[in-house]
């Protein structure tokens, strides 16, 4: 996250329970979030991302990115047959980096 911040990036994390990561404000989910989102980058258990997907999905969501090492082939065909741009299994943070 912090790398995403550090190179002008709006990172509005996920994460129930915290009020607070990096000096942005959390929500509970991505239907709590106000406005418009670009991409949800999960970093959640491979059985956690169906459901992230489906908010996404509600929410208007253009992108999901399934950072690496998990693998929802579920998620991310409902992603990709929904519309929505799907990455599964690779670092944001290496695919930056290499470019």
């Amino acid at each position: 996250m912090g790398f995403l911040l550090d190179r002008g990036y709006e990172v509005i994390p996920i994460r129930p329970g915290e009020k607070e990561i990096h000096g942005q404000r959390c929500y509970g989910s991505v239907k709590e979030v106000p406005g418009t989102i670009d991409l949800v980058l999960v970093f959640r258990r491979a059985q956690e991302v169906p459901p992230v997907v489906e908010e996404a999905m509600e929410k208007g969501v253009k992108a999901i990115w399934m950072q690496e090492g998990i693998v929802s082939q579920h998620a991310f065909q409902r992603a990709k047959g929904s519309g929505l741009k799907a990455v599964m299994d690779r670092c944001i943070y290496k695919e930056l980096k290499r470019r």
